[in-house]
């Protein structure tokens, strides 16, 4: 089954900001991805093309487009589905940089997935089974983070932690999805009564009340249920002129740490994701030197194996985020799985802020069997896409 064409349109994400959706077609059919895109998102990131006139803001991707259909498209022609790290070498040979800035890695990606999508079908097998023999895994269900509380740069106010998630600890994935979605409304109706802007929502469906700490929403939290928790902190939005500046304070990095010793002594905190900034790989490793809990790594890696391996050498995280539109293709997002399961990391596949209803996530971090998975709230279109396509999953797998 080989590629005729490829094509793409111009979309809305779910922050109401242009993005693509790449058409590949082939004899047997059309296979269809939609690109995401993060709102927090670190310095080493591979670079997305926007179009930067004043149309939308200079969110366009009409450069992206042409990109896809007069210099990807020709180059791909012909080549088979199946042959997905083959396409994706020629992907980076075609731009030909180290941060995908001549393509943009939102172009890049959307053919990548497109292409993943195609070999499947023709393999005959289902996405997350493709995936599974891509990596050379054997396909397994991931706990779910649903991310209740939103703060930081997902809204305009709130909390300086982005991110508040719960997991349950049910025997399945479905027991747990239903009993999260029990939480996060008994968390609304509990906001209702503390809070006037208690229905404020962030960009992934978490509520953003008007409190000022952590611990404020770890409390109310801790009061509806035991529930293991994960913060996403995203540090770096907060870190100006060596020190962090929150709304409560300003603190230096041993105070940061001693901070996190003392919100996981008192609540049932089983991950802390991006605690420092995103450069500070020997920080990172004093925290983890001091802790038990799984340090997770996003702005710090970027789903990048070189950034991978400094933090290996480093000892600064045993957990990562993995976020395909970080590094631009499949075969790389592969290669990032292989190096953390080497290593006894946790990994999390993370969809981004501005997300499409695209559910290929969920199929990937099934394929990988990855750890976790993290698609926002129980609620909004394209949050519960993911987690709707993992009830498919686990049904077909009998689990």
């Amino acid at each position: 089954m080989k590629i005729k064409n490829i094509r793409a349109r111009e979309i809305l994400d779910s922050r109401g900001n242009p993005t693509l959706r790449v058409y590949l077609d082939t004899e047997n059919g059309e296979f269809v991805a939609g690109v995401p895109s993060g709102a927090s998102t670190g310095e080493h990131e591979a670079v997305e093309l926007r179009d930067g006139e004043e149309r939308l803001m200079g969110k366009g991707v009409l450069k992206a487009i042409e990109i896809i259909e007069n210099k990807i498209a020709p180059e791909l022609k012909g080549l088979k589905v199946y042959d997905q790290k083959k396409i994706d070498q020629k992907l980076l040979n075609l731009d030909g940089t180290d941060n995908k800035s001549e393509l943009g890695a939102n172009s890049i990606l959307g053919v990548s997935i497109a292409v993943c999508k195609a070999g499947a079908f023709y393999s005959g097998m289902p996405l997350y089974e493709y995936i599974g023999e891509l990596s050379e895994t054997d396909p397994a269900l991931p706990r779910p983070l649903f991310n209740v509380i939103n703060g930081g740069s997902h809204t305009g106010g709130g909390v300086d932690f982005q991110e508040f998630m719960i997991s349950p600890q049910k025997g399945s994935f479905k027991d747990n999805y239903f009993r999260a979605t029990e939480i996060y409304h008994q968390l609304g109706e509990s906001l209702r009564g503390k809070n006037p802007a208690w229905k404020n929502i962030g960009d992934e469906g978490g509520y953003v009340p008007e409190l000022e700490t952590p611990e404020e929403v770890l409390s109310i939290i801790k009061d509806l249920a035991e529930v293991d928790i994960v913060l996403d902190v995203a540090a770096t939005e907060f870190f100006e002129d060596g020190s962090y500046k929150m709304k409560t304070g300003e603190k230096d990095k041993k105070e940061m740490i001693d901070y996190y010793k003392k919100l996981t002594d008192k609540f049932s905190i089983i991950g802390i994701e991006d605690p420092l900034e995103e450069n500070d790989f020997e920080g990172w490793g004093e925290l983890m030197s001091e802790t038990d809990k799984i340090i997770i790594g996003d702005d710090l890696l970027v789903t990048n194996p070189q950034r991978i391996k400094t933090a290996l050498k480093n000892n600064s995280c045993n957990g990562m985020i993995l976020k395909v539109n970080q590094i631009g293709t499949i075969t790389e997002s592969l290669e990032a799985a292989k190096l953390a399961k080497e290593n006894n990391w946790k990994i999390v596949v993370s969809h981004r802020s501005g997300e499409t209803t695209d559910t290929f996530i969920s199929d990937f971090a099934v394929g990988i069997a990855s750890e976790f998975i993290k698609s926002g709230a129980p609620a909004r279109g394209e949050r519960v896409a993911k987690y709707n396509r993992l009830l498919e999953i686990e049904e077909e797998l009998n689990l």
